[in-house]
């Protein structure tokens, strides 16, 4: 799983002693990077490094050094039939317990693989842009939901980050290179101004807005009346998840957004990218 600020403050609230499992080497094939970290307490976790009997191996042995009181520990495992894996690398695990440094160095990673994620603003707190926000978040990626009205924030689903903010516009200039825009606000108007604004940034990695082809072709006629270059439309995604399902549930069309996203942000090596500032 890709871990949060967020969701590791929690963990690291929630449980006095840790163990930071890392891995540090990476011969062959193996499921994660150098790199690659959990943490593990006596009866929880976050974070992976690759699942499988590997893993499984890596937690027994964090929580017996827990149970010893063990500052560090390593391992060295040949991922082949000994284990149940046949992967055919071999992998290095580092393990520390986890003091104020080592919670400190960690925060700092996530804070920073966090801010490095593609950023996602869904522009709109209503039922299709909180299930849209829910399911991105289950994602590698920074996702905002944003809306000007108070009481809709307020409904935005725990673990979603949230903007109330009087401005929309204003964060579609100050978003990083690479970002998505999605706009389904409750006023037409105001969605014709952001989509126009993610729009002249052209190096967005998806426009898209909720609507139908009645909506484009105003949107477009909006474009020209305001002196914009209505051609621009042909790079916004409308209706947003495509035109081939035709099923108007929030979760549904959240689903199938969130794939056209994430195909977008691939790119042609379908390889997900991250924002560069």
């Amino acid at each position: 799983m890709s871990v949060t600020p967020q969701q590791l403050r929690d963990f690291l609230d929630r449980h006095s002693q840790a163990v930071l499992v890392e891995v540090t080497e990476a011969k062959g094939s193996t499921p994660r990077e150098a790199g690659a970290w959990m943490l593990v307490s006596p009866d929880g976790g976050i974070g992976t490094i690759g699942g499988g009997q590997l893993e499984f191996l890596a937690i027994r042995r964090a929580r017996e050094a827990i149970a010893s009181g063990e500052a560090a520990a390593a391992l060295d495992i040949p991922l082949g039939p000994e284990i149940g894996q046949c992967c055919g690398g071999r992998v290095g695990i580092g393990m520390r317990a986890v003091d104020a440094d080592v919670a400190q160095d960690v925060r700092v990673r996530a804070e920073r693989a966090y801010m490095a994620r593609p950023h996602v603003y869904v522009f709109g707190a209503g039922h299709v842009g909180n299930a849209l926000g829910q399911a991105l978040s289950l994602l590698p990626l920074r996702t905002l939901v944003v809306d000007n009205r108070a009481a809709e924030i307020a409904k935005v689903p725990h673990g979603v980050e949230a903007r109330h903010v009087p401005v929309a516009e204003a964060l579609v200039r100050e978003a990083p290179k690479g970002s998505c825009f999605v706009v389904l606000t409750h006023d037409h108007g105001l969605d014709f101004l952001i989509a126009s604004e993610a729009l002249l940034r052209e190096d967005a990695a998806y426009v898209g807005m909720i609507g139908s082809k009645t909506k484009k072709a105003t949107f477009k006629s909006w474009l020209s009346d305001m002196g914009l270059d209505r051609g621009m439309v042909e790079r916004l995604a409308m209706p947003i998840g495509g035109a081939d399902v035709h099923d108007k549930r929030p979760e549904v069309i959240a689903a199938l957004t969130a794939a056209e996203i994430l195909r977008a942000l691939a790119g042609p090596d379908l390889e997900l990218g991250q924002n560069q500032k």
